[in-house]
């Protein structure tokens, strides 16, 4: 069970506290510097994890389990401390609520429908909305480090938004496959 790819899903978790501990005073550019470099690092592991179990042949259950639910903490986590710290602020709170909404609605829909035994494999237009959530993440976290350079903060808010648009695009596919299956 203690694999490298489960190990490596386990430190995007447990990077979690000292992620929102770094971002936690918004005028701590260091805090946030470091965060940042955090945040890239638990990023390489997500996409190192589920590499290194394909090709060694040692996906397993705990994995499977623990890599979905470790970048919905990260995200979790980060958009609430942005927006905690006023990065994320007015109509921002919108896109970052979408996100969140979404993440909830589509584990619970994955949970039901594992119970029904249907899978439902993550589609192209979900990794696009990944990339664009963890960089818009990436950058607004930037941004507390380096408030001088506007277009950080505004590369955030506008991946953001796109992440919040292929949010509800791709919610709304799941929903859809789902509701197919119920009652």
């Amino acid at each position: 069970m203690l694999t490298l790819p489960n190990l490596l899903t386990l430190s995007r978790i447990f990077a979690v506290p000292l992620l929102v501990l770094l971002l936690w005073w918004p005028e701590w550019r260091l805090g946030h510097g470091v965060a940042f470099a955090l945040y890239c690092v638990a990023g390489v592991t997500d996409y190192f994890d589920g590499m290194l179990a394909r090709s060694s042949g040692r996906v397993s259950r705990l994995g499977i389990f623990l890599d979905p639910i470790a970048d919905k903490i990260m995200v979790a986590a980060v958009i609430l401390v942005l927006v905690h710290t006023g990065i994320i602020t007015s109509v921002h709170v919108l896109a970052a609520l979408v996100i969140l909404l979404r993440e909830i609605m589509v584990s619970g829909l994955r949970e039901f429908l594992a119970g029904v035994q249907v899978s439902v494999p993550v589609s192209k237009l979900a990794k696009w909305k990944t990339t664009f959530q963890m960089m818009s993440l990436g950058a607004l976290v930037l941004s507390g480090a380096l408030p001088h350079l506007d277009f950080v903060y505004w590369t955030g808010i506008v991946a953001l938004w796109a992440a919040a648009v292929l949010t509800a695009l791709t919610g709304w596919d799941y929903l859809r496959i789902g509701l197919r299956h119920m009652d």
